[in-house]
């Protein structure tokens, strides 16, 4: 997919970690998530074990951990 999403996912392990959720609002992740569809999204999150949610319009997405869903 994107080279970016390599950072972003650990930013996101690294939070959701200690925290219930991450809430993306900086420009440049937002950039790199707006360009995946609404299946390829859901896809990079079930992939962590993340649930994603498109918030405002898409001005902010949420990861938050889901355990229905095993990380592959």
């Amino acid at each position: 997919m994107h080279e970016e999403l390599g950072a972003l996912a650990a930013k996101a392990a690294k939070v959701l970690s200690r925290s219930s959720e991450y809430v993306v609002t900086q420009p440049a992740e937002l950039r790199v998530l707006r360009q995946m569809s609404h299946a390829e999204l859901d896809e990079f999150a079930k992939r962590h074990g993340w649930r994603a949610i498109r918030r405002l319009g898409g001005k902010q997405i949420e990861f938050y951990n889901d355990a229905s869903v095993r990380p592959m």
